[in-house]
């Protein structure tokens, strides 16, 4: 089983920038689709950008497309979401996680776009 942990959020003014990182440790990461997710207060948790096992076809969400990338690095069962342009809207918590058979959560980490 593989187990996910993310890093790299923080307090952002609106316009700024933040790299996540997520960590995965265990069997298999280079076998999974892998994707980003948040939830922001109130609201239900949602994909926000995937990316395929081999790293080569990565999908965005309409309201993050143009500023948010998502990369892997299988050899380091590493996945990263670049996050540029940051606006309010993008404040929440972020998880990675595999696209299908999910059975846990990390505990995420926080982006707050605040001036």
């Amino acid at each position: 089983q593989v187990q996910f942990v993310e890093s790299g959020g923080g307090l952002v003014q609106p316009g700024g920038s933040l790299t996540l990182s997520c960590s995965a440790s265990g069997y298999g990461f280079r076998f999974l689709d892998m994707g980003w997710y948040r939830q922001a207060p109130g609201k239900q948790r949602e994909l926000v950008a995937d990316i395929t096992r081999d790293g080569r076809t990565m999908t965005y969400v309409d309201s993050v497309k143009g500023r948010f990338t998502i990369s892997r690095d299988n050899a380091k069962s590493a996945l990263s979401l670049q996050m540029i342009n940051l606006k309010a809207d993008d404040t929440a918590v972020y998880y990675c996680n595999k696209m299908r058979g999910i059975d846990s959560w990390g505990q995420g980490t926080q982006v707050t776009v605040s001036s």
